[in-house]
């Protein structure tokens, strides 16, 4: 899966980091840290959200061709844009317009608190790209009455049927973009746009078990670019394409990725470039794997992009994959640095916790790389990953190899951005703040390499053994994203990266240990309502693997549970233990996916990952409150502005940084609005 490291344990990382500066290795100056003194990295904040800028170092750097390229990619980015709208649920476009119209038309008194609460729900509504929470995947109701609201509309000519209204203003209605939760009907308690809404997962689960090739070892990714829908002779499948859904959108990205082809660095960008043209104008399952393949082997030039429908998290099946575009820059020193992991990738399977049965005997192609973003769009933006890993299909990585990357400008505006004071209230003594302070900025690195790098290239299914999603199901993202950290987590602590030069001491990898447990048994849970269970893949993994460990290593006081000035607190008593606890873990981990094991999976998450300590989560809550923290984070992107001659040649392009992040949705959707309310 295209791993994405963001939020609460990454960010409290990265929140960490921005108490200082200091690193304890030899650090050349990466691209991603040339940035101007006097850049104001914040912007604003509103509800639980803060919104931050992120610079492109090194675009100046790059030749008019590569900068074209780089424009063209993210202009077939923002023309999707309307699509991950649609796909998150099927009111969300009709809805945002209104807003939108609203907002540019209606002339009416505008200090108030009603007019307040009307630009706050549509902040959120933005950064969402839809109605229901972009982590938590609830729905927020506005804090206007619809009474107001439906004035607004009127005095602007704007209009929603009967059904959206009550999407935006029913509480029980389509309350949950992504349904974790079987006894709701993972597919019938989702609002998310891939289905039909009455059609049901035994309905699902038929479908697609009768259009699978069972025995074939290179299966396409089923429903990866399609929405299931009831047709005239039962469920049937409606293609995203350039004839078919989203197709008036499609045409668009296809003509950006024509552009794009002319000035691509070398043969092998522009060939697996022409195949993504291929698969959008076909839909072609098979296309899609020819061109991951061609796209992974295409690893030469300084320019790379992802672009097209790719992650699964918001199909509550596994099957469909929201669209996303990120534009990608190398930062070579900051590559060359990392990339003695991917040199050694051989070495850590081989001397992994896992059965020997497990380890792939020759790894195959991983390329990593640190790279800054120039555009995101999509299921990236405005919220956006800080690593990735691609492809997903399993029989790709296995027999062609993967590319993984680190989000260099996005880990440093996060930094550059963070909130005050989570150490202080959080770290149970000096020394751990003093830890965090030295190390922390180090250790997020290194935890995000190793989990991209080598924690999703690691370990293989058992002959036979289907895909995660087909043994494990609804549990198979947390599944994998703990067995990513829990490679990040054994390994970060071997003394094998001191001898790689990637570290100086195991205080590093100790103050990942200690921002790991804080994070999943207490200061993530300031991202939950009161009462409410763990329902995020991410924040599910990061518990599971702390709830587990504490309660393995309880008889030997590995982690112990402190009461300080009538605070909670967790201090790690022995590093070394906790090392082999995680290595434990990772084995039995490894063999649940490698093996199918539902029960096993289903036990862990279940038993640890799901439900929090009430007690702990209401002490959690008031003692972030005091702090005015807000807990998620996400981007205003840069804008590029080309000049051209007077042959319509584009002659120069500049990047500008813009700060408002109204004045860019609202230019968004004059601009990238290709789709019609319903699709």
């Amino acid at each position: 899966m295209i791993k994405k490291l963001i939020s609460l344990g990454i960010l409290c990382i990265l929140i960490i980091c921005s108490c200082s500066q200091t690193e304890t290795i030899k650090d050349t100056k990466s691209t991603t840290e040339e940035v101007k003194s006097n850049f104001n990295f914040q912007t604003e904040t509103f509800a639980d959200l803060k919104i931050l800028r992120y610079q492109v170092p090194g675009f100046e750097k790059l030749s008019l061709q590569q900068q074209k390229l780089v424009y063209y990619l993210s202009e077939a980015g923002y023309a999707g844009r309307d699509i991950i709208w649609d796909q998150n649920y099927r009111h969300n476009l009709s809805i945002r317009r209104a807003l939108e119209k609203i907002i540019n038309e209606w002339d009416g008194n505008r200090n108030t608190l009603n007019w307040d609460n009307f630009m706050t729900y549509t902040k959120r509504v933005w950064f969402s790209n839809g109605i229901h929470h972009h982590y938590s995947m609830d729905k927020f109701i506005p804090e206007f009455s619809e009474y107001y609201f439906t004035g607004l509309m009127k005095a602007v000519g704007a209009s929603l049927n009967d059904e959206a209204l009550k999407a935006m203003f029913d509480p029980t209605f389509d309350a949950k973009k992504v349904n974790l939760d079987p006894s709701k009907g993972l597919v019938l308690g989702s609002a998310v746009n891939f289905y039909d809404p009455d059609i049901n997962e035994a309905e699902v689960d038929a479908y697609f078990a009768s259009i699978k090739d069972s025995e074939t070892n290179e299966p396409v990714s089923y429903g990866i670019n399609s929405k299931l829908i009831r047709g005239k002779d039962g469920i049937e499948e409606k293609v995203y394409k350039l004839k078919g859904m989203y197709g008036e959108a499609i045409a668009e990205i296809i003509g950006w990725l024509e552009k794009a082809v002319s000035v691509a660095e070398n043969q092998a960008q522009a060939d697996a470039l022409k195949l993504l043209i291929e698969y959008y104008k076909t839909g072609d399952l098979k296309t899609w794997d020819a061109y991951n393949i061609a796209w992974v082997n295409a690893t030469e030039g300084d320019i790379d992009y992802i672009n097209s429908f790719i992650e699964v998290y918001n199909d509550p099946k596994g099957y469909t994959g929201s669209f996303e575009s990120i534009v990608e820059i190398t930062d070579f020193e900051a590559s060359a640095q990392m990339k003695v992991l991917s040199d050694n990738a051989q070495w850590f399977e081989d001397n992994s916790s896992i059965m020997e049965e497990h380890k792939k005997k020759n790894i195959t192609g991983i390329s990593y790389k640190v790279i800054s973003v120039a555009s995101e769009s999509g299921d990236a933006s405005p919220s956006t990953p800080i690593g990735v890993n691609l492809p997903n299909a399993n029989w790709i990585r296995a027999n062609h190899g993967s590319k993984s990357v680190s989000i260099g400008n996005i880990v440093y505006a996060y930094a550059q951005a963070g909130g005050k004071g989570l150490l202080e209230e959080f770290c149970h003594d000096e020394e751990e703040i003093e830890r965090a302070k030295t190390h922390s900025k180090l250790a997020g690195k290194l935890h995000t390499a190793l989990h991209e790098v080598l924690g999703h290239a690691s370990g293989q299914l058992n002959p036979g053994v289907g895909t995660p999603k087909e043994t494990v199901k609804s549990y198979a993202s947390t599944l994998e994203e703990g067995r990513a950290d829990l490679v990040a987590l054994y390994y970060i602590m071997d003394e094998k990266l001191i001898e790689l030069g990637l570290m100086e001491s195991l205080e590093t990898g100790k103050a990942e240990y200690d921002s790991y447990i804080r994070n999943g048994l207490m200061v993530q849970m300031q991202r939950l309502e009161p009462g409410a269970d763990v329902e995020e893949s991410h924040m599910r993994n990061r518990q599971w693997v702390s709830a587990w460990a504490f309660e393995r290593g309880m008889e030997e006081n590995v982690i112990s549970k402190v009461m300080k000035d009538g605070k909670t607190y967790f201090e790690i008593n022995d590093y070394k233990k906790l090392q082999s606890i995680f290595g434990e873990l990772l084995r039995e981990v490894q063999r649940i996916k490698s093996e199918g094991d539902y029960e096993a999976c289903q036990a862990l998450v279940e038993g640890y990952g799901v439900k929090v300590d009430q007690n702990i989560h209401k002490e959690v809550l008031a003692r972030v409150k005091k702090l005015n923290i807000a807990p998620y984070g996400g981007f205003i992107n840069p804008k590029m502005v080309p000049t051209t001659d007077n042959t319509g040649e584009i002659v120069s392009i500049e990047m500008t940084y813009p700060d408002d992040f109204t004045a860019q949705m609202l230019d968004y959707a004059r601009r990238y609005s290709f789709l019609p309310d319903y699709n």
